[in-house]
């Protein structure tokens, strides 16, 4: 399971709807990890309507996720949140998974 905070869940809705997607039946957050960043692998994020066959389908506080199997062995268990404060404004992961994270929480190592 991805699990999507309040806030989190709040900020896709504002966003979906600046990005004028009305079908939001249709539509859906596509969550991934890639490698890359200074701690190995980063998380990407992306509205999508076309899902592939190995894909991974959540709904967690009305946000539909999915991701790719390779990408869900890295995300089990992980909330996606979102911060608008003093230290940082941006949606962010609480990944269990990782052992550890660079400082500015945009990429992780398992």
């Amino acid at each position: 399971m991805i699990y999507v905070s309040d806030k989190a869940a709040s900020k896709v809705g504002k966003l979906m709807k600046e990005a004028e997607i009305k079908d939001t039946q249709e539509y859906f957050l596509r969550v991934s990890v890639v490698g890359g960043g200074c701690s190995g692998l980063s998380y990407k994020m992306d509205f999508d309507n076309e899902k592939k066959p190995m894909d991974q389908e959540f709904e967690d506080n009305g946000v539909k996720v999915v991701t790719d199997l390779k990408s869900f062995l890295y995300l089990v268990n992980t909330t996606l949140d979102f911060s608008d404060g003093l230290n940082g404004k941006g949606f962010y992961f609480s990944n269990p998974n990782a052992s550890r994270s660079c400082g500015c929480g945009e990429s992780f190592a398992v």
